[in-house]
């Protein structure tokens, strides 16, 4: 009989060392389970039960851009196999469906209460330009764009100009988003340049970080892997002292926000009733006052900085809570037996 154990479904090889090393660390049995075209799960047997054990998925809705077109499909079908079979899942099908759907994300942060961004969704691109002119009252205010199923910054443009938007549409340099849908959304003002990740593991407050803006990128995965020259093409926020010399670290802790933080309740209170076991959300301050909470990012990754400096580790976080899982779904298979 397979022994149980932890088993993480995910794409991409390059993001899993620091699990790897968190599960090994707290002595938690783990096993990949890649999802690629020849990854290490090429079928499943839809008339077999799963292996014993605990499944976390952290699929990525920028899947596609590691030309893993079919990992969502893949990981939808794997997921239903394994709930309909009654198997312990860790962010399932309906998080799944979440992560590649900021259309999604928005409505269920909007209807909890919190301040999220004016966005319009626009499907296919015939109608982009005129849907700019609704957004805007047909008035050169800047705007952004984004990806409906995001992740990487996909999509991520500044407009300033109706005719700048216009020349974008009708040129080669134009980005499809891989769904079809592209996110009109207010360009919102920093108070000061940066965003901040609250992360949770277990519906527990792990740390907040500190994400530097102030070279205008919007590529903002913290991990190592996902280090990339600084793009500055535009920016999801105005950033003030952006010229300035001397930048700050990308990512650092921000120990002011603590487990006590208002927002950080009410998002505990928001994933916990989504059932979302483990994700980072993103939240903007803004000089107007407001507090803009924008993205829910479920396959979070772990900045090696943050980590080396926070008092608590968001891999080993993981580790020890699906680990108590593991326990608890094998402590109550072996007393039924």
């Amino acid at each position: 009989m397979t022994t149980p154990r932890v088993y993480v479904i995910h794409e991409n090889p390059e993001w899993f060392p620091p699990f790897a090393a968190a599960f090994e660390a707290e002595g938690v049995p783990v096993e990949e389970l890649l999802l690629t075209d020849g990854g290490a799960l090429g079928s499943i047997d839809l008339g077999a039960e799963p292996a014993p054990g605990v499944y976390w998925s952290r699929m990525s809705a920028s899947s596609h851009t590691r030309g893993n077109e079919h990992s969502k499909e893949y990981a939808r079908a794997l997921l239903g196999w394994l709930e309909r079979s009654g198997a312990t899942v860790v962010n399932g099908s309906h998080v799944l469906e979440l992560e590649v759907s900021k259309v999604a994300q928005h409505g269920l942060l909007r209807d909890a209460g919190f301040d999220v961004p004016r966005t319009t969704a626009v499907f296919g691109s015939a109608a982009l330009q005129d849907a700019a002119r609704t957004f805007t009252g047909g008035q050169d205010v800047p705007f952004i764009t984004k990806h409906n199923q995001g992740g990487k910054g996909l999509g991520v443009r500044r407009f300033d100009t109706l005719a700048e938007f216009d020349a974008y549409v009708d040129s080669p340099e134009f980005e499809a988003p891989v769904d079809g849908i592209t996110l009109l959304q207010e360009l919102l003002t920093a108070r000061e340049p940066f965003i901040t990740r609250a992360e949770f593991v277990g519906g527990e407050f792990v740390y907040a970080v500190r994400v530097d803006t102030s070279a205008g990128s919007f590529e903002l995965c913290p991990a190592d892997a996902c280090e990339v020259p600084q793009v500055i093409a535009g920016a999801v926020c105005d950033v003030p002292g952006a010229e300035t010399p001397g930048a700050p670290e990308a990512f650092s802790l921000r120990t002011e926000v603590t487990a006590e933080h208002p927002l950080v309740q009410q998002l505990r209170t928001f994933l916990a009733d989504q059932r979302i076991q483990v994700a980072g959300v993103e939240f903007m301050e803004t000089t107007d006052g407001r507090t803009v909470v924008y993205d829910v990012n479920t396959n979070t990754n772990y900045n090696p900085a943050v980590e080396a400096a926070a008092p608590v580790s968001g891999p080993r976080a993981i580790a020890r809570f699906t680990g108590a899982l593991l326990e608890q779904a094998y402590a109550a298979s072996a007393t039924t037996v």
